[in-house]
């Protein structure tokens, strides 16, 4: 590729880079600024720098804010665990196991896949409501335990069958049983698999806002999404300056953990086979 061609897509991709960073610049940005020259100024530059947006907001709801981050974590942590050891049991069932309408099961599980969560909200409300967990942490946590996130089984699915069946056959020489092979045979090799999982599930439920919603009614049991929504009615006015610090405060936890693990991302994709 010739050297100005080269500099010309290097360019292109930048200035495409900055207009889909501009929305983040103007989050932090906005968060310096008083609430009525948010929207009045659309600069990136505030003309007038307001740090106590971040003290206000930190405390705006009557709770601290760091009691809604502890809650997200809680959440988001317990959804990792869960997703993790019950999908991977789910995903070496279905792909080294031999049991009766193995394929039909296998079936239903993709099926699940394309159901959005709006035509199961009704039936899981009814359900936890009778069984005492609404206004808890139960229902967004308990599901992760029995492997409800097709997705992930998938993808362990694929890259399990990926793996050569003869460390099977040899570990079974060996004696160990079906469960002892996926301990201490699939597990080890699964990790980039077992880690795309686990970073997915932690993003997710840490930006999920729909289902802690529907479950969550008590200040004290809000994650940072209802804390934020919180913001615009917690006093029959708009606080937009103390809410977009939050917001901004909010992103730092999945931030990190996506550059931490960028690296993990790529790899965990791009070694899941996509064999039959």
């Amino acid at each position: 590729m010739p050297t100005s061609r080269r500099w010309a897509v290097h360019l292109l991709v930048v200035v495409g880079a900055l207009v889909m960073l501009y929305p983040l610049f103007w989050l932090i940005s906005s968060s310096f600024k008083p609430s009525d020259e948010i929207f009045t100024d659309p600069g990136l530059v505030p003309q007038t720098v307001v740090g106590d947006n971040y003290a206000t907001g930190w405390t705006a709801l009557g709770v601290p804010f760091s009691g809604f981050f502890a809650n997200s974590f809680i959440i988001a942590a317990a959804a990792v665990v869960g997703n993790v050891m019950s999908c991977s049991l789910a995903a070496y069932a279905f792909a080294r196991l031999s049991f009766r309408f193995k394929k039909l099961w296998f079936a239903i599980m993709l099926m699940s896949i394309m159901l959005p969560i709006h035509v199961l909200i009704v039936p899981q409300y009814t359900l936890f409501k009778y069984l005492g967990w609404v206004d808890t942490f139960l229902p967004l946590i308990v599901p992760k335990f029995l492997a409800v996130d097709g997705f992930f089984i998938f993808l362990m699915v694929q890259f399990i069958r990926s793996l050569p069946r003869e460390l099977d056959d040899a570990a079974r020489i060996d004696g160990c049983g079906p469960f002892l092979v996926y301990w201490r045979i699939i597990l080890p090799l699964s990790r980039p698999a077992l880690i795309t999982t686990a970073i997915f599930t932690f993003i997710w439920t840490w930006d999920d806002f729909f289902s802690q919603l529907v479950y969550l009614s008590d200040v004290s049991t809000y994650t940072v999404p209802l804390a934020l929504r919180a913001f615009l009615d917690s006093s029959g006015g708009s606080s937009w300056g103390p809410m977009l610090a939050m917001a901004v405060l909010s992103l730092i936890p999945i931030l990190g953990f996506f550059l931490i693990f960028q690296r993990r991302i790529t790899e965990g994709i791009s070694t899941t086979g996509l064999k039959g």
